[in-house]
């Protein structure tokens, strides 16, 4: 006996029910692909459930489970149908149906319950309103017959016990009713069916009809009785039968053919009743009758229901209360509305037996009538209603002769003599002598009508319109009309003393009886009278009422404002009498002082120009700009001067030190090809007035008497730099004219074979002046400019120290375009000839400075033409109030053949900014080449009138040496030609 451990019997013991040897690792056998069909790892429909005896299965049966397993597998497949996979969502069928459903699987189907519901109950509410909502929206659509007729149910309740009782009782309309009441319908017959039914009915009557009568055993009684009558016996009885059978046969012939007899007879009845019984001819207009249809009106089924629906109210509006005249004319109007005018006409007459005391209704009533109808109604309303103006005006319109119109307007004025209305219709129709007579007597009847006595003081002579003005006055003392007509008067007969008396007074007066003075209306009665021709008037009216109701801090810019708006309404007077009044106010103000001067300029005449100025100077003698204005005025508008250099003369007593009056004086002489004195008068003003202003204009002076180039004005300028360093002009004055220096002597460029060039130390000097510039004036573009052109003629065309110069130009002044631009045309242009190079700046340019119109129109005029539209569009965005991008745009519906567009734009652009001389240029340009001498003409007189000063191409032709004197419109026609050659950059 063994003492070690005892071995267990594992395999002892019974082996469990579904216990499969080696299923549990695979080893069941071995299978082929053919076995078992298509690979999926799906377990068979019929496994054995645990603790049941597996069919038809045997432990180590190696061929016996690969039979059961190829089977369930091809149930398996039989059971999946391939059409119904979907890649989303898999197999259409239960894939797991025959799975045993656990209790882990009805946790989970739990689960999925209480989430669904959950849901549920937070979309419940949405759900609900928005099927709320759309039943809502599907009733409006579709309403119900019941919510059309809820309104209509609503208002039975306020409908009478009376109304109720009155209601018929309602009878049985049913269609079994209907059917029993429905007439007989008969169809009409040929006439040939009636001759075929006529031969048989004959035929029957001869054959078999007399069979009984002349029987033996029927006619026994009746022959023997009728012996007598018939006297001849057999005989004439057959004969009386054979003659009524006849009778019969030609009755039924006579019958037949009288019904087309009949049809006939009925037609020409109805002809006759269209035709003239007199002579016979149609009355019938075949297109009257047409215009007829055509005025027909026919209703859609919508309209048809609302003029039931109101024909319904309005009845029910005028029989619960007839008294109401609005309800008839109501109810007339849907008849007339509905076509109906006879039920309109007999509606409204009913009305107004109802309502004879509404005018309203007489009205209508005669509205809806023509001619003499009318007439006849508003005569019956007369009788009613005598003291109706609207009556006896709408009688009066219904005349067509002038004397009957009278005839009832002074009818009318019997019965109502105090209508301002009536009298001025009345007297509207009259002659003068008439008119003045009517006046008489309507100043009695209505003394309170204004009109009515002006009137009738415009008719009298002097004196007598005088008494009727007092007596106005005295009748009505509250209306500034009457004064102000009656200060009219006096300065129409020339008694200017007169007028400002009686505005005084009127003002007097009516403060003292509290009528309120209103300022805007006071100014408005002055601007009548300045049209009516009574400046004196308008002046004193002005000078009572200006100041009423103004704060004493707002009067002088209210003023200004006032004047500002007569001037636009084109009231010259009364804003020259504000003018005035506000001078006497405020008599050292220069800005009024001005604006009464332009006042005068634009449309007084030249003696009130020069009185206004002469009493501006004298009240404000320091103002510099009221003697310049002066002295130009008699210079340079009427050639005088003399009267300029005298008025020069008392400026320089009033200011000695005034550097404009001298510059002024200057220029007055240098024009006049004074150069002496002009030199003295600057070399003074060096002296009294030293500016950097005063010694460039010596320079310039020096440099126009000088020959071109020889460098004249240079000591000069070295001069003024010494005592203004600063002076941009000075610097760049000075270079450029190193520069012209250098051309007259021999060339500005550098010689390419190594040539001594004798200009170079010239150009060497320009260079100093420009550099010395830029040490002082870093942010001096212009000298930027210069300095780079000019180191670019220095190098003989190379822009490598031009390029480097304007790149340190932009880091000192960044977010400029002038010095982008400037560099874009230095590198696109013929000395440098990179345009790649030119792209890139322009984009870098743009970024940097996005808004910038000036980079934006040259990359508009630069851009190949395909990206000349897209550029255009996204430069309209960025700035699309610029003139030179609208410009820009506008070349470039020049080039596209636009014409009129182009002009469009062109117009658009100098409204922008009418001080930019280049688009005017451009604008005078495309006039040239496309328009006529019209709108040439007008281009031109525009450009003068807004005196543009600035562009880089009309700076450079305005201000060159050659073109100092050229008048404006000349300077235009240079800067448009250079845009006509492309010369421009």
């Amino acid at each position: 006996m063994s003492s070690g451990p005892r071995a267990v019997a594992t395999y002892d013991g019974k082996a469990p029910g579904n216990y499969v040897a080696g299923l549990g690792r695979g080893a069941i056998g071995f299978t082929t692909r053919s076995d078992i069909g298509p690979a999926r790892d799906q377990p068979a429909p019929d496994m054995p459930q645990f603790g049941v005896q597996p069919t038809q299965m045997l432990a180590g049966n190696a061929s016996s489970g690969a039979v059961q397993r190829a089977a369930a597998e091809r149930a398996s497949e039989d059971q999946v149908d391939e059409s119904q996979f979907d890649e989303e969502y898999g197999y259409g069928g239960n894939l797991f149906g025959d799975t045993p459903y656990e209790e882990d699987d009805a946790e989970a189907d739990r689960i999925y319950e209480a989430i669904d519901e959950r849901m549920d109950e937070r979309r419940k509410r949405r759900r609900e309103q928005q099927l709320l909502e759309n039943m809502k929206k599907y009733r409006e659509e579709r309403p119900k017959i019941s919510d059309q007729f809820a309104d209509l149910k609503r208002e039975l309740a306020t409908v009478p016990e009376t109304d109720w009782e009155a209601i018929p009782d309602v009878g049985d309309h049913t269609l079994k009713l209907k059917q029993k009441k429905k007439a007989d319908q008969y169809t009409p017959m040929t006439d040939a069916i009636l001759q075929s039914g006529l031969g048989q009915s004959a035929a029957t009557v001869q054959s078999s009809g007399m069979a009984t009568p002349l029987g033996m055993g029927g006619m026994a009684t009746p022959m023997g009785g009728m012996a007598t009558p018939f006297g001849g016996g057999w005989g004439g009885a057959a004969s009386v039968m054979a003659g009524g059978a006849s009778s019969v046969m030609s009755g039924a012939v006579s019958q037949s053919g009288g019904l087309a007899q009949a049809r006939g007879t009925v037609l020409s009845l109805k002809l006759d009743k269209m035709s003239d019984s007199v002579s016979g001819q149609t009355v019938v207009d075949p297109k009257g009758y047409l215009t007829d249809l055509n005025s027909i009106k026919i209703n859609s089924d919508a309209e048809v229901g609302d003029i039931k629906k109101a024909r319904l109210l309005l009845k029910s509006v005028t029989s619960t209360n007839p008294k109401h005249g609005p309800g008839w004319i109501a109810a007339a109007r849907v008849e007339e509305f509905a076509g109906k005018m006879v039920s309109a006409r007999a509606l409204i007459k009913q009305g107004c037996e109802t309502c004879p005391e509404s005018e309203d209704v007489w009205l209508e009533a005669a509205r809806l009538q023509s001619g003499e109808n009318a007439k006849t109604i508003l005569a019956n309303a007369i009788h009613h209603l005598p003291q109706s103006v609207k009556i006896w005006m709408q009688a009066a319109e219904l005349e067509s002769e002038l004397e009957r119109k009278k005839t009832v307007l002074r009818r009318a004025l019997e019965f109502v003599p105090n209508s301002v209305k009536l009298w001025r219709q009345a007297i509207t129709l009259e002659e003068a002598g008439d008119a003045k007579i009517m006046l008489g007597r309507a100043v009695e009847c209505v003394p309170h009508s204004v009109d009515m006595w002006l009137a009738l003081a415009r008719l009298e002579t002097y004196e007598n319109a005088r008494k009727v003005l007092n007596q106005a006055r005295g009748a009505i003392p509250s209306e500034p009309a009457i004064w102000i007509t009656a200060a009219k008067l006096e300065e129409a007969h020339g008694h200017a003393e007169m007028v400002g008396k009686i505005i005084e007074k009127a003002v007097e007066v009516l403060t003292r009886d509290q009528v309120v003075i209103d300022r805007e209306q006071w100014l408005k009665e002055a601007e009548a009278a300045e049209k009516a021709g009574a400046p004196l008037t308008c002046a004193s009216i002005v000078r009572n009422s200006i100041w009423r109701g103004v704060e004493d801090d707002d009067r002088k810019r209210t003023w200004l404002d006032d004047a500002q708006s007569c001037l636009t309404r084109g009231s010259v007077e009364t804003a020259r009498a504000v003018h005035a009044h506000a001078l006497s106010v405020f008599p050292t103000k220069m800005g009024l002082w001005k604006s009464a001067v332009d006042l005068e300029r634009k449309h007084g005449t030249a003696e009130s120009l020069d009185l206004m100025l002469g009493q501006a100077t004298k009240l404000c003698p320091e103002a510099e700009i009221l003697w310049l204005i002066w002295a130009k005025e008699k210079w340079m508008q009427r050639g005088d001067v003399p009267g300029a250099r005298e008025v020069l003369v008392e400026a320089f007593k009033a200011n000695p030190d005034s550097e404009e009056i001298w510059l002024a004086a200057a220029k007055l002489e240098w024009e006049n090809d004074e150069f002496e004195r002009a030199k003295i008068l600057l070399q003074k003003a060096v002296d009294r007035a030293p500016t950097a202003k005063v010694w460039m204009k010596l320079a310039l002076l020096e440099r126009e008497k000088s020959p071109e180039g020889s460098g004249a004005e240079l000591p000069t300028l070295d001069l003024g730099l010494t005592h203004f360093p600063d002076q941009e002009k000075l610097y760049l004055m000075a270079g450029q004219a190193c520069e012209a220096q250098a051309a007259a002597e021999g060339g500005s460029v550098a010689m390419s074979d190594g040539s001594k060039d004798e200009s170079k130390p010239a150009l060497e000097r320009a260079k100093a002046y420009y550099q010395a510039g830029l040490r002082r004036l870093p942010g001096c573009l212009a000298l930027w400019k210069s300095a780079a052109a000019l180191e670019v003629k220095m190098s003989g065309g190379t822009i490598v120290k031009g390029r480097s110069l304007l790149e340190l130009a932009r880091l000192k002044n960044p977010k400029s375009p002038e010095l982008w631009l400037w560099a874009i045309r230095l590198e696109s242009g013929k000395a440098g000839r990179n345009p790649k190079m030119a792209a890139a700046l322009m984009a870098k340019a743009l970024q940097e400075c996005p808004d910038a119109g000036l980079l934006w129109a040259e990359e508009i005029k630069t851009a190949p033409r395909p990206q000349r539209r897209a550029k255009s569009m996204e430069a309209l965005k960025r700035c699309d109030n610029d003139p030179l991008v609208i410009a820009a745009v506008a070349g470039l519906f020049v080039d596209e053949r636009k014409l009129p567009k182009a002009r469009k734009w062109f117009d658009r652009a100098v409204k922008i900014d009418e001080s930019v001389g280049d688009v005017w240029a451009q604008y005078y340009a495309f006039e040239k080449a496309h328009g006529t001498a019209e709108t040439q003409a007008d281009v031109r007189q525009r450009c003068l009138a807004a005196e543009p000063k600035y562009g880089e191409v009309w700076c450079a032709v305005s201000k060159a040496p050659k073109n100092r004197r050229l008048p404006r419109d000349q300077v235009l026609e240079v800067a448009a030609q250079t845009f006509n050659d492309g010369e421009a950059p």
